[in-house]
């Protein structure tokens, strides 16, 4: 770092390391002094990422935006690519004085290759062939518990939402849509649904409770 450096890149050499920390190890954080001499890295947090140090040179993005001079906007969540090829989720913010003069930028450079792997094989193993939904009451139905996980089962597919994210309203909903179709006519219906929403017996029929006094 320049002992001329100016004051507002100066203070915020504290944020490089600060937000690097917080969004890890994959996450590049880069302040560039800009003027007519200097266009390089005075400060970075893994630079690994893209294999550059204090005093490297600002990748081809920021060079092009700077060529607009003070007029230039900042450049946010979009997508390059480091040297050997990783892919970087990036953002380009410029900082400029107290005259309105563009005198750095602050960059971050996110290497989310590995998450592109990670999605694509999440999309291999929910692809299916078949589309649209097959309805549960298409099975062969072999007992009275068959009719009851097929209406469950059904029941909460069509709501949209995994149990362990639904708030009481919405399971005294659920309960509510089951109660409706007659599940609880069926022996062993409390319990069964008392353990698929994740609550007590005893809660279960506090809803039935909630649900028929208010009609």
């Amino acid at each position: 770092m320049g002992k001329n450096l100016h004051p507002i890149l100066t203070s915020m050499i504290p944020m490089v390391e600060g937000i690097a920390k917080t969004l890890g190890k994959n996450c590049e954080v880069v302040l560039h002094e800009i003027s007519d001499s200097k266009k390089s890295i005075v400060a970075i947090s893994n630079g690994h990422v893209t294999g550059r140090s204090v005093g490297s040179p600002m990748l081809d993005v920021g060079v092009k935006a700077i060529r607009k001079g003070n007029d230039a906007d900042n450049i946010l969540n979009y997508r390059n690519k480091s040297s050997d090829g990783r892919v970087l989720k990036s953002s380009t913010m410029f900082i400029k004085d107290e005259a309105g003069e563009i005198i750095g930028c602050l960059c971050l450079n996110i290497d989310i290759s590995e998450l592109i792997v990670s999605q694509k094989a999440l999309e291999e193993l929910t692809q299916t062939d078949i589309k649209g939904e097959i309805n549960l009451g298409d099975f062969p139905v072999n007992s009275v518990n068959d009719v009851l996980m097929n209406i469950v089962t059904d029941t909460l597919e069509h709501y949209g939402k995994p149990v362990a994210y639904m708030n009481k309203e919405e399971k005294v909903n659920i309960v509510k849509k089951l109660d409706d179709q007659g599940a609880f006519l069926i022996k062993g219906a409390i319990d069964y649904v008392a353990k698929i929403l994740c609550v007590s017996r005893y809660t279960i029929y506090n809803y039935l409770d909630e649900i028929r006094v208010n009609g």
